[in-house]
């Protein structure tokens, strides 16, 4: 079993070999496509469709089922679970709702699934990565570089354009979020859209030229007014919305005032050690709460809230 915190993390169960080495290889993805033991994870636009048929939820769903869809926009092999091949694929662009007439069939919200622990934490990891190649493929349909339609590689993994011979790669976003300590203290905050009640840790995305640690102290800065000094790193989280890496970091404030950024939150402030451990057990007396255990805040807070008094 891993002892690596970021295991633990929401969406970052997939277990799937993704047979890298193997994505060049047209014959060996054709033959993985027309296998019968492959398996397809299906999304209508973000959102995916679980197969209720059985007794349990699952992810993904076989050829036979595909074929009633209809043809798939997007293909992408995601790796090979067990002797299973999996594919995700994105089926033509129409109402969600219209799907749920083929049988057992339906609609699904990912934060939903992750947030109610409906599928297991591989199928949870598969449908994530899934999400964010098939959003890339969505959003990337001409070459950024002449603007000619892109064409995808037999794999998913890469657009390709004939016009400039621009190859072009899935992209993920870097964005750090850090717990700011001061003793016995962190320093959590909240923007306007959070769920009332609601504190967490302060986040922004890493810029171009910056260190994650350059990151941090310039996200801590600019939101909060604060001075940090060396930065840390503690876990990280795939998070498919659309396509980030969440880097989980842990920072000391110095001396000074918050002087929080209101374009940017709606309020923030010191909470002892003490509160922390109140707010994760839902038992704050000002009905104060951190994010869920799907979230890397709330395992960041969960570390704090361990350390001794």
């Amino acid at each position: 079993m891993s002892l690596e915190l970021s295991a633990a993390q929401g969406f970052a169960g997939n277990r799937l070999d993704r047979k890298g080495n193997d994505r060049d290889d047209p014959e060996r993805i054709a033959a993985w496509r027309a296998s019968p033991l492959a398996r397809f994870v299906l999304f209508a636009g973000d959102q995916p469709l679980l197969d209720r048929s059985g007794n349990e939820p699952s992810v993904t769903v076989p050829a036979v089922r595909v074929d009633a869809e209809g043809e798939a926009t997007e293909s992408v092999f995601l790796g090979v679970d067990g002797d299973a091949p999996v594919f995700g694929l994105l089926l033509p662009e129409r109402a969600p709702d219209a799907y749920q007439a083929a049988d057992g069939l339906v609609v699904a919200d990912l934060r939903s699934l992750a947030a109610e622990a409906v599928v297991s934490p591989h199928a949870l990891g598969i449908l994530a990565q899934a999400k964010s190649l098939l959003g890339w493929h969505r959003r990337h349909r001409f070459c950024a570089n002449c603007g000619a339609r892109t064409t995808p590689s037999p794999s998913g993994w890469r657009r390709d354009c004939a016009a400039c011979s621009a190859q072009h790669f899935p992209r993920t976003d870097p964005v750090v979020i850090m717990l700011v300590r001061r003793g016995d203290a962190c320093l959590l905050a909240r923007q306007a859209r959070f769920a009332t009640g609601v504190y967490s840790c302060l986040a922004g995305f890493l810029e171009p030229g910056e260190t994650l640690e350059d990151a941090v102290r310039r996200e801590v800065a600019e939101e909060a007014g604060l001075q940090t000094g060396p930065v840390s790193y503690m876990c990280s989280q795939p998070w498919p919305f659309p396509s980030s890496l969440m880097i989980g970091c842990v920072a000391d404030a110095g001396e000074g005032e918050i002087v929080l950024d209101r374009g940017e939150l709606e309020d923030g402030r010191w909470f002892s050690r003490a509160e922390v451990r109140l707010m994760l057990k839902g038992a704050h007396p000002d009905g104060l709460r951190v994010p869920p255990p799907l979230a890397i805040a709330h395992h960041l807070l969960q570390a704090f809230a361990a350390e001794p008094d």
